[in-house]
């Protein structure tokens, strides 16, 4: 295909809420978008209410199907029921509009590939943020001995497991978030033959460095003369959220002059998910058993009400709750991790966890090319590293600033990802009509363990 040649592309992502592979595909369809290819988005789940706001103003065109299969059963089998409400979600494209694209871009859940390929001929692409498999039993950490788990639970996941790595193979082409991510599918996954492609998530720069309305009301209501530390992620435990709160309080308790420091947390949050909601408490009951006030907010427009919780601090808290707001990276092992990207090309120091993505977009040595600094997620050693930060001289942040703008704008701006993106898709259209040959294998091995697993649990 020449150069020149504008595609009609396809996205399919399960929920497109407010999370990390949201932003992705949202920057990666607007950056496509900019160099001329036509793009759709189509998702199983789009709450107006909690998205961001490029999937609901119009810049972006998303069709919402609404499956007619619950997100889980008495809150489990959440993965079974998503493969399920893909498959709902991939009928409906084929039956209906599938036919005008060229090249199907697929993330997430890989359920849908086989049968893309199967009944329209074309050629699918598979982002990987990271193999459900390695998630099922909590945070992944490499070189870590797995959990042992339940017979039960083992033989409801060994199927799911090989359902994802089975589809995930049939695709034309695979793009991982990080070398992390890459190196880690290929180890776990032993019949995978395709040679994962890095393509680093990208950030709207735009978005950054334009004017703050210091007159929105969500600016006002989040605003403060002291001093900030900042974390972003969803509320979830394998976010590891407490560790920040953990260092936070060793150094107030260390630092006197640190007394003006406060600690925001802000992140996606779903009351729909009982991992949301328990990972929250848990977090306002560490603050609490650590002597830190707290409060929690959300922007005014949401229509998520805020969580009741005792003895909140309206003025000036020690620790800032923001559900659901869109605009320091904790967990270990993050597969890319957003976060360090939008700190840095807003000239911020940064503090994250010396493994997986970060060490990929974090330089911490040598200390003349510092963007931030990489350690061991262990309370006492981050509270060090912030007591390091809050007591930068004006010179060292500012180069530091520099440096780290400069490190993000050349290697995670939008147009750097949408390049990436637009010559893997070219790529792949460029192969041609797909051969059905060995195709139905999949297809019919997919349709097979779903109906039997549905039949049996639903």
């Amino acid at each position: 295909m020449a150069q020149s040649s504008k595609l009609r592309i396809a996205f399919i992502h399960p929920d497109l809420g407010i999370g990390g592979a949201e932003r992705l595909v949202v920057d990666a369809a607007l950056g496509l978008q900019s160099l001329g290819h036509s793009v759709d988005i189509y998702t199983s789940h789009h709450d107006r209410h909690h998205c961001f706001d490029e999937t609901r103003d119009g810049r972006l065109c998303v069709h919402h199907v609404i499956p007619p299969l619950p997100r889980s059963l008495q809150g489990k089998f959440h993965i079974m029921f998503a493969h399920a409400r893909q498959l709902h979600l991939t009928m409906h494209l084929i039956c209906t509009s599938a036919h005008q694209y060229d090249v199907f871009f697929v993330d997430q859940l890989s359920t849908c590939i086989p049968f893309l390929r199967m009944f329209c001929g074309k050629r699918v692409v598979f982002y990987c943020h990271f193999p459900d498999k390695l998630l099922a039993n909590g945070a992944y950490v490499e070189d870590r001995r797995e959990k042992n788990v339940s017979i039960l639970k083992y033989i409801y996941r060994f199927p799911m497991d090989w359902l994802e790595e089975v589809t995930m193979r049939q695709a034309d082409l695979i793009l991982a978030n990080s070398k992390f991510t890459a190196r880690v599918t290929k180890s776990h996954f032993a019949s995978l033959e395709h040679q994962l492609k890095v393509v680093y998530p990208g950030i709207n720069i735009k978005a950054y460095t334009s004017p703050i309305d210091l007159s929105d009301p969500d600016t006002i209501q989040t605003a403060s003369q002291r001093r900030t530390l900042l974390s972003l992620n969803r509320f979830e435990m394998k976010k590891n959220a407490a560790l920040a709160i953990e260092a936070f309080a060793i150094l107030r308790n260390k630092d006197p002059k640190t007394s003006d420091v406060r600690l925001v947390l802000a992140g996606g949050y779903d009351p729909r998910l009982e991992d949301n909601i328990r990972t929250l408490k848990s977090l306002i009951e560490l603050a609490q058993s650590s002597d830190l006030t707290y409060n929690v907010i959300t922007p005014l427009q949401s229509r998520v009400a805020v969580p009741s919780f005792p003895k909140i601090t309206l003025n000036e808290p020690d620790i800032l709750f923001l559900l659901n707001f869109t605009t320091a990276q904790r967990s270990a092992n993050e597969h890319f991790g957003i976060g360090p990207v939008e700190g840095m090309i807003c000239g911020l120091p940064i503090l994250a966890c010396d493994s997986g993505g970060p060490t990929e977009t974090v330089v911490d040595q040598p200390a003349d090319q510092r963007t931030g600094w990489l350690y061991r997620p262990q309370p006492s050693v981050w509270a060090e590293a912030l007591e390091e930060i809050c007591n930068l001289s004006e010179t060292d942040r500012k180069a530091l600033s520099q440096r780290a703008r400069d490190r993000a704008q050349k290697m995670f701006g939008m147009d750097a990802m949408a390049r990436s993106l637009e010559e893997v898709l070219e790529e792949a259209v460029s192969m041609g009509l797909v051969s059905r040959t060995g195709t139905w294998l999949a297809v019919f091995g997919v349709l097979g363990l779903l109906a039997v697993l549905i039949f049996r649990y639903g």
